[in-house]
């Protein structure tokens, strides 16, 4: 969804960066009729484009990355409410000459698991800023802006060591997950623990921490590019971009062919998604609960978390590893958190298209309002 985001974005500017053509063309005597009023349409689309693209950011940081890496890590609580049974004999007469022996029965304990605060975006927001202040939707924002500088920046001088054909980028990309995996970290630990005094450069994780999340992290990587390169594979195993980059191709075609066109479409998009279901889903799950296992004991977690992962993982002070293995990371995460993190990227995805839908009519309202009968094409 964010690459649909960034494509809209791009048209927007394209679209202003041609309305200040055709005013240039206009000067030197060409026609300019589809647009009015060119410089005006192309600076209201330009900070149309700039909002939207806050906006979309805006949505993707806080329920696509801070609600959701809740989502992954919290352990709903369970509160004890004890019961004292009621013996049916305490309400017999007692008209017998035997004397009964008054019974005692024990208290049943019954736990009883509280609803996750991560059940409802609005719970988990109002909950981070009860904790946090009003800026807690927005935290770990300076780590991130970091990181995605340092990976793109990491990324373009690797892409040009080892080439720009599909697999060298591949191996680019999983090696600069690699590298700033630490930094991926302290990442999870900023947005996951409770408010610290600490400024977030000094709570960088150790490189023996690091060490421990090599493997967790590679594999999310693999898994990520395995999610783009198999559609793409087979999209030019199947032919299929003969017909993108021309649509008269497509409509040349008999209908048997262009059903059989259709059907490979379909299987290339249902490939994308099985991939990112079945192998960047619980690589990206194991990675965060991975992550979060290593916090440092001295930081609280802003929602419930069992560091012990169900009594899986020991600490290093008593012998123990102090990290929960990629499997038992996986097997913890029950089918219920599950669900309820597939329900939260739904309804990100379902914001998102309804951004998209606001200023994509917002854009094409100003265009008629500033050119009155003009539209855009």
């Amino acid at each position: 969804m964010s690459g649909i985001a960034h494509h809209l974005v791009k048209r927007s500017f394209d679209a202003g960066r041609e309305s200040y053509r055709s005013a240039s063309f206009a000067q030197d005597g060409e026609d300019n009729k589809p647009f009015g009023h060119p410089h005006a349409v192309a600076t209201a689309l330009i900070l149309t484009s700039i909002v939207w693209f806050l906006a979309m950011s805006a949505v993707q940081y806080i329920y696509g990355g801070v609600v959701a890496t809740l989502t992954m890590i919290e352990t709903p609580t369970a509160t004890a409410v004890k019961i004292n049974p009621v013996s049916d004999e305490a309400d017999a007469p007692l008209l017998s000459g035997d004397e009964k022996k008054p019974t005692t029965t024990e208290p049943e304990l019954f736990y009883i698991k509280t609803k996750p605060i991560t059940s409802k975006i609005r719970t988990t927001i109002k909950h981070l800023v009860a904790e946090a202040g009003p800026w807690a939707r927005f935290r770990g924002l300076q780590v991130a802006m970091v990181y995605h500088f340092a990976h793109q920046v990491l990324l373009q001088v690797l892409t040009g060591l080892f080439g720009h054909s599909m697999i060298p980028q591949s191996l680019a990309a999983i090696a600069t997950a690699v590298v700033l995996c630490r930094l991926k970290m302290l990442w999870t630990h900023v947005v996951i623990s409770s408010p610290s005094e600490k400024k977030w450069y000094k709570r960088f994780p150790t490189i023996q921490q690091g060490k421990k999340i090599l493997l967790p992290t590679a594999v999310w990587a693999l898994a990520e590019q395995a999610a783009i390169y198999i559609p793409v594979t087979l999209f030019f195993a199947f032919g299929l971009e003969g017909y993108a980059s021309h649509a008269g191709n497509f409509n040349n075609l008999s209908p048997t062919q262009q059903k059989s066109v259709m059907l490979a479409s379909i299987a290339v998009l249902m490939s994308g998604l099985v991939t990112a279901a079945l192998v960047v889903f619980p690589a990206h799950v194991t990675l965060k609960r991975v992550q979060a296992s290593l916090l440092s004991e001295e930081n609280d977690t802003i929602v419930p978390f069992d560091r012990t992962f169900g009594g899986k993982v020991q600490p290093e002070i008593v012998g123990g590893r102090g990290v929960v293995s990629m499997l038992d990371a996986w097997k913890t995460f029950d089918w219920a958190a599950r669900l309820r993190l597939v329900v939260l990227y739904a309804k990100v995805f379902a914001i998102q298209i309804v951004t998209c839908i606001f200023f994509v009519s917002l854009a094409v309202f100003e265009v008629r309002m500033i050119n009155g009968d003009y539209i855009l094409y």
